[in-house]
């Protein structure tokens, strides 16, 4: 290994670390607005009636039934 070695730190790693040195509270943010759109609680019962009561596709989706 060389005396005056450096690790080598990509463009984009320094410019996400200067970002969170700028906003120390992106990160508390970024997470605010997750939980807004996906963690959400599961209703287990309500998820298994859904798929109780799903129809079956027809092989042909376009063709009336002719019962």
């Amino acid at each position: 290994m060389p005396l005056f070695w450096k690790a080598y730190k990509s463009e984009a790693s320094t410019f996400i670390d200067e970002l969170k040195a700028k906003r120390p509270t992106l990160e508390q943010e970024q997470r605010a607005g997750r939980a807004l759109l996906w963690d959400k609680t599961v209703d287990r019962a309500a998820q298994a009636d859904y798929r109780a009561a799903r129809v079956e596709q027809q092989p042909y989706v376009y063709q009336t039934k002719s019962n």
